[in-house]
């Protein structure tokens, strides 16, 4: 089978440590490659430490790694040094140029030099570089691509120390020298400091990054959350605003249909005077008629009969006044109505004006064991229950404002959003932002006052369906003993029950508060945390639930 040709750069198999081709390649944990003498020079300054880095990307090994020749990568390297000596014998000799190192061997014109012998201090090209690859003492040298910088000028020695004095690099006659009181360093062992050096910098740019990338992805999901939240909002508001307009197109309707009784009324008196006033009008008029074909009658007996019976005719008496009042009837409610319009328009414009401006709602309320009620009741939020969520066994009264067990089932819409199994309501307006609001229970077999994702499963009977059974709602137990559910881990709690309770929460800092609410307000629970979504009050009721009001 014919061989296949694979075309290589000379500098992918080279050693990062020497640079040069690898001799006996072994590879490292990490993946990258070296020879075995390199890596091997590499782990004994680290024995101390007991911990191995790559010389290349840094990455570390504990224990010291096995080192093993790669074969594989051996033949490679072999079949590219036989490839680089062909090249070599090639008929394109390429001559130095400006800027070019010369081959210190060639006679006549100068080839380019391509390595550099460090322990020969001459730079060789191609054709003479090659005893450096065949003769077992030139093997040992160690070959660079240039010199250039590594050659002292005054000495013309090879630069191999640091002087940490004066911050340069100089031979062995410069330290015995001109920097013989000098503080000064083998270039490697100087080397190996900075590499330890740059070691911890490189961990600690690796950990500042990490820490970096984990409040990216903390930014994002509040971004996200605050997106979430301000659909939430708008969803929540246009709903609300829907409702607040129908319910002003049903006054309305009644207000007008109030006017058409009222004026169906009051034309019906109107319409009956019309009628007998025209009548009388007709009958006047007919008694006129005869009295003025009378008068001019010429038979004197007829004349004095139909004047004595004309005369008894209209004799009757006139018929009673009539005032119609024309606008009257209707400024009242013309006033009303424009007075409940100012009204309205006030009472928006003071609404308004409390909801917090952008720089407020950046703002944290601190939690404590023991805190101030006024401090809540700024935020507080006037809930109601949605009877589309609540279980077929509880009655919702006081405008939805109180939830009650009942053992009989109540006629309810057969709601995609009821839950079928649990006992349990959700609140109709989503808790987003910062919102606070108070609930009280009596009579109560269970009580569990929560918060939850409006996804939360409704057909079930097992822990997706119940709050505080999953990742995606959050539960105080009240009674029969106060304890705190997520995800359907208990955590008990030694407070006493209470029977008024108090909830704080806000949404983009992920903080959520149960307090029992007295004359004080105690700390029950609290945690912090990251919500994903918009959160509704939830209850599971095996008692009386009432949400209070702002007091």
């Amino acid at each position: 089978m014919a061989e296949s040709s694979i075309s290589v750069n000379h500098d992918q198999f080279s050693c990062p440590v020497c640079l040069d081709l690898l001799k006996d390649p072994v590879t490292v944990p990490c993946g990258h490659s070296f020879c075995m003498v390199c890596i091997n020079g590499c782990c004994d300054q680290e024995d101390q430490r007991g911990i191995y880095s790559c010389p290349q990307c840094r990455e570390t090994f504990t224990p010291r790694p096995v080192l093993r020749r790669n074969n594989m990568l051996a033949e490679v390297v072999e079949k590219l040094k036989k490839n680089t000596e062909l090249q070599a014998a090639s008929p394109a000799p390429h001559y130095a140029g400006a800027g070019d190192v010369e081959c210190d061997f060639c006679t006549g014109r100068k080839l380019r030099a391509i390595k550099t012998c460090l322990m020969c201090l001459a730079s060789f090209c191609e054709a003479h570089l090659k005893p450096h690859y065949e003769v077992p003492a030139l093997k040992k040298h160690k070959l660079v691509t240039q010199l250039h910088g590594k050659i002292c000028s005054q000495h013309d020695r090879l630069i191999e120390i640091y002087c940490r004095t004066d911050q340069s690099y100089i031979c062995q006659l410069c330290a015995m020298e001109e920097h013989k009181d000098h503080n000064t360093i083998s270039a490697k062992l100087e080397r190996t400091i900075k590499q330890n050096h740059l070691k911890e910098i490189h961990e600690k740019l690796q950990h500042k990054i990490q820490e970096k990338q984990k409040k990216l992805q903390e930014l994002k999901q509040t971004v996200n959350t605050l997106k979430l939240s301000a659909q939430a909002a708008v969803e929540d508001s246009e709903r609300i605003f829907t409702e607040l307009i129908r319910s002003i197109e049903k006054k309305r309707s009644e207000v007008t249909e109030l006017i058409r009784d009222q004026e169906k009324a009051e034309l019906s008196g109107a319409e009956e005077l019309l009628e007998k006033l025209q009548q009388e009008m007709a009958d006047l008029k007919r008694r006129h008629t005869e009295l003025e074909q009378l008068s001019h009658t010429e038979d004197h007996i007829h004349f004095l009969q139909s004047f004595q019976s004309l005369c008894v005719s209209s004799g009757s008496e006139d018929s009673p006044s009539i005032t119609v009042h024309q606008h009257s009837s209707f400024d009242g409610v013309r006033k009303s109505l424009s007075e409940l319009k100012e009204r309205l328009e006030e009472f928006c414009r003071e609404e308004f004006r409390k909801i917090p401006p952008h720089d407020e709602a950046v703002q944290i309320l601190p939690v404590g064991p023991k805190s101030n009620r006024e401090d809540f009741m700024q935020y507080f939020f006037r809930l109601t229950l949605d009877p589309n969520t609540a279980h077929r066994s509880l009655i919702l009264s006081e405008n939805d404002r109180m939830v009650e067990r009942s053992k009989e089932d109540q006629p309810y819409s057969d709601h995609p959003e009821r839950f079928k199994i649990h006992y349990q309501v959700l609140s109709k307006e989503s808790v987003c932002g910062r919102c606070y609001w108070e609930a009280e229970w009596s009579g109560a077999r269970y009580v569990y006052i929560s918060v939850s994702y409006k996804e939360i499963s409704r057909k079930g009977g097992g822990n997706k369906c119940w709050f505080g059974g999953n990742s995606e709602s959050w539960s105080l137990q009240c009674y029969p003993s106060l304890s705190f559910y997520h995800n359907n881990i208990k955590t008990y709690l030694s407070a006493p029950p209470s029977s008024r309770i108090g909830v704080y929460l806000d949404h983009s800092a992920g903080l959520l508060s149960f307090y029992s609410v007295s004359d004080t307000m105690t700390l029950l629970y609290a945690l912090n945390t990251t919500f994903t979504q918009p959160l509704y009050a939830g209850f599971r009721v095996g008692g009386t639930v009432r949400l209070c009001d702002k007091v």
